[in-house]
């Protein structure tokens, strides 16, 4: 495998560091190290790049600088949002979230009640999709929060925040979203969507692992997590990570610049992968609506086969795919997110998530496609003395099984 360059469909766990990224980032690992709250000019100058990066990550978001208090990833992000809203109004006690959140908010929100606080987890339909009228009857008066992410980690499944941030502004409560997965791929605009708090993680666009942000709507009443110095303006202690930070600027420009690649030629290899694998592979379930999707994301079920045989294999051909979120891979469970969709333990564990990025090539994606079915086929015939190999019916429609094997 050394000889052959990897082909990479996990661009949803993280992504390659830009090579503009890296080298924004290196004269301050070598040069300008100064810290930039000290009083010299040695620290102001590096200051001043903070503050451009700042900049550059509030343009992402239609925000504020003001507005952007930097953090160490998307799980700080969103604890702080949920920590803050609770802290700030201490009689509120309940909180709000979906059934298919990524794993920080879902084990956050499982520790809150061992706090002896209250919390909702909001369930999806069979598509993956949120009731928008489940959310409004579940807020009361003592709700502090209600955090929706904005596109699913697994399935790309992208919920409609406008409208679920406008029911909580009409009720009175603090509105966060979790849109790590969305930048880039989808026009973010906090101030137009209406959201208080947004959560964003470097190193999911291009930009290196441990730099993340918040967006905190201006006039928010906000209480910080980590309590320190007066960096971030009060709103988070601990000394900048210049390097990260002046990467993260550069990396938000780039994702602003690619929106139409992602949303036209990444979505027609995403879509060419999907109707091929339809065509040539029988039994192949889409794990969510075709649409509202990221334009990245292929979630799908191979039946009667275990996705943990599937990725070896693929791996062992240089190809990089997963099961559903790294944070919760070598977990023995199906996916929560799968699992709140209705779909049954077997099939989700038949599941694998492709998930493409700007830099992936049609070169790349024909070659999965010609590893991938001989794979699947003798993974399958392994099962045939078990008596469990799936008939070799195709699907009429593509995401939906032939009527003999639906009870599978």
């Amino acid at each position: 495998m050394s000889h052959r360059r990897v082909c990479y469909f996990d661009n949803n766990a993280t992504t390659r560091v830009a090579p503009e990224v890296v080298e924004a980032m290196l004269p301050f690992l070598r040069d300008q190290w100064g810290n930039p709250s000290s009083a010299y000019r040695f620290g102001h100058q590096v200051a001043k790049h903070v503050a451009t990066a700042r900049e550059r990550v509030a343009a992402l978001l239609h925000a504020e600088p003001r507005e952007i208090v930097f953090t160490s990833c998307g799980t700080e992000s969103n604890n702080t949002a949920i920590h803050s809203a609770l802290a700030a109004h201490p009689a509120k006690r309940h909180v709000i979230t979906s059934a298919v959140e990524h794993s920080a908010n879902m084990n956050y929100g499982k520790f809150l009640k061992e706090q002896g606080f209250q919390v909702t987890f909001i369930p999806v339909d069979a598509d993956g999709l949120i009731d928008i009228h489940r959310v409004e009857k579940a807020i009361r008066p003592d709700t502090a929060i209600v955090s929706i992410m904005w596109a699913n980690n697994e399935t790309g499944i992208i919920f409609p925040i406008e409208e679920l941030a406008a029911i909580c502004r009409s009720k009175g409560v603090l509105f966060h979203t979790d849109a790590v997965q969305a930048p880039g791929k989808i026009s973010l605009d906090a101030r137009g969507t209406g959201v208080d708090m947004l959560s964003l993680s470097a190193h999911k666009l291009n930009a290196p692992k441990g730099i993340g942000c918040l967006y905190v709507k201006k006039h928010t009443r906000f209480h910080p997590y980590l309590i320190g110095g007066h960096q971030e303006h009060g709103r988070r202690g601990g000394t900048e990570n210049v390097p990260y930070i002046v990467g993260f600027g550069v990396a938000a420009e780039m994702a602003l610049s690619r929106l139409h690649h992602e949303n036209t030629f990444v979505r027609a290899l995403r879509d060419r992968l999907e109707t091929q694998i339809f065509k040539l592979i029988p039994n192949v379930i889409r794990n969510g609506a075709k649409e509202p999707r990221l334009p990245n994301t292929s979630n799908l079920s191979f039946l009667m086969v275990e996705a943990e045989a599937i990725l070896t294999q693929l791996d062992h051909v240089g190809i990089c795919a997963s099961s559903g979120s790294a944070c919760t891979t070598g977990s023995l469970e199906p996916s929560h997110v799968l699992t709140a969709m209705g779909i049954s333990a077997a099939r989700a564990r038949g599941s694998v998530r492709f998930s493409l990025g700007a830099e992936t090539t049609a070169a790349e994606v024909a070659f999965l496609l010609e590893q991938l079915p001989p794979m699947i086929e003798k993974l399958r015939g392994a099962s045939v003395q078990s008596g469990t190999a799936p008939s070799k019916s195709r699907s009429k429609e593509p995401g939906r099984l032939s009527p003999r094997s639906a009870a599978a």
